[in-house]
């Protein structure tokens, strides 16, 4: 495994690949890994030639500045962690080689952002596509893996690459958890042991809400949801909504879609985690 640092060593590193046809998948990832993400690197691995994960805390996704600081960052683990699952190269670029000038492209994504993660953290998504979209031009992938923890993210990240047009395929890969529930995330670092055990309560509820859709319509299942997990000490949700998956516009009734999950983003102490779940 080779660590590269700049888009000029990338593209030096990549081309005898790209030469002979090689299939290039790629995880971005923004380091602190865990199983969630080593769950994309295995499945990139067996998929492809060549793995390229990058690493590269991106700031303009940050609407909190103090949620940029304080994201764990843990290079030295993560290389080791990348090299033990066979990854081919490392990309941990600057914030100068991803921007060497202000990106001042505004994405459209339409109603697809401006609702629950979009509505919570304003130019969160355009960030997101900002980078993404950078970062698929450097590596240029034939396919790219996304948790699907991150669900909004991930609907974003397709209607990107629809939109400009880019030719790479989305792979989702399911949530990965912790023996609890507790969906894994980079943020759970930051979590006490006594918080852990607290934020377990967030998937537990959600999964007990998918048992009681013959009985409850999803606007009743909302108000359960939300009121069962801020009774639980330390936790505090920020939004909690039903929706069609893949409008991400909420649901009034069972009927109103074949494909519905239920996301969700809650305040941990001061720790912001999120989930979602499939009804049907």
């Amino acid at each position: 495994m080779k660590v590269i640092t700049t888009i000029a060593s990338l593209n030096e590193a990549l081309a005898p690949y790209r030469f002979s046809g090689a299939s290039v998948g790629f995880v971005p990832t923004m380091g602190a890994l865990h199983e969630g993400h080593a769950t994309l690197v295995r499945q990139c691995v067996a998929e492809n030639k060549v793995c390229v994960v990058s690493i590269f805390v991106n700031p303009t996704q940050f609407n909190n500045k103090e949620d940029l600081r304080l994201y764990p960052r843990t290079l030295e683990t993560d290389c080791e962690l990348l090299e033990q699952l066979g990854a081919t190269f490392v990309f941990v670029p600057s914030e100068e080689e991803v921007y060497p000038e202000t990106d001042t492209r505004v994405f459209d994504f339409g109603a697809l952002d401006k609702v629950m993660e979009g509505r919570f953290r304003p130019g969160h998504f355009n960030g997101v596509a900002q980078v993404v979209s950078k970062l698929f031009e450097m590596v240029k992938p034939d396919t790219a893996y996304f948790g699907e923890k991150d669900f909004q993210q991930l609907a974003i990240v397709r209607a990107m690459v629809k939109q400009l047009d880019l030719p790479v395929r989305i792979v989702g890969v399911p949530i990965v958890r912790e023996p609890s529930g507790l969906a894994m995330s980079s943020r759970n670092q930051r979590l006490l042991e006594t918080e852990k055990i607290s934020a377990a309560e967030i998937y537990r509820t959600l999964k007990k809400s998918v048992t009681m859709t013959d009985t409850y319509t999803p606007a009743q299942i909302i108000d359960s949801v939300i009121n069962k997990i801020n009774n639980v000490s330390g936790l505090c949700v920020e939004y909690y909504e039903i929706v069609d998956g893949n409008s991400l516009q909420s649901i009034s009734s069972w009927q109103d879609s074949n494909y519905i999950v239920g996301c969700i983003a809650v305040f941990c102490g001061d720790v912001r985690l999120i989930d979602n779940i499939e009804y049907k």
